[in-house]
């Protein structure tokens, strides 16, 4: 598996890692010569009396890995650890990041700084009970008002003192606002 990282084309691929396994994931790069990174942030615990500062993963479930598409793939084959890649719905590809915005985000995240703010990369800032439509997947073309049920975005479609129902997580790149309704 080594000759994975000496390739010439890597990249920079955020890969999405379950039941919090990252620190797991990046020791099995790290002894394999794999350059990856995760955001890490102090944490305090209180352990018995005491008050203690730890370096922990900013952001669960997530690390970024520098390495061509074949050794990617090559190391996934090859792994028994539960590792998935982020793909592009409009491509069907595997996400990846250009090496100059991963030099800004190692750079700044990288300082383990106690202010920074993890945000999500949502696009729209959406308010609760906005009228939105939505404008691709399985319910292209219905609409509903933007509600956050159970810590996850979905739209509910009401039938006014009778019924309604909650679509599963759609994705905010799949909706627009419906303005001027009242």
């Amino acid at each position: 598996i080594r000759n994975m990282a000496s390739s010439d084309n890597k990249k920079w691929f955020p890969l999405r890692v379950t039941y919090r396994q990252e620190m797991k994931v990046k020791h099995d790069l790290d002894r394999k010569r794999i350059e990856c990174f995760i955001p890490m942030t102090y944490v305090y615990k209180i352990k018995g009396q005491r008050r203690i500062k730890e370096l922990k993963p900013a952001i669960h479930n997530l690390i970024f890995v520098h390495i061509s598409e074949e050794g990617l793939k090559q190391y996934k084959e090859s792994s028994d650890l539960p590792i998935r890649y982020i793909m592009n719905r409009e491509t069907n590809t595997p996400v990846y990041i250009p090496d100059k915005e991963m030099t800004n985000f190692i750079g700044i995240s990288g300082s383990h700084d106690e202010q920074l703010i993890y945000l999500n990369p949502d696009p729209r800032n959406w308010e609760k009970g906005q009228l939105v439509k939505i404008i691709g997947g399985i319910f292209k073309g219905y609409s509903g008002r933007f509600m956050r049920i159970k810590g996850d975005r979905r739209i509910v479609v009401e039938i006014p003192g009778i019924i309604a129902i909650a679509t599963g997580f759609i994705h905010p790149s799949l909706l627009v606002p419906i303005e001027n309704e009242k």
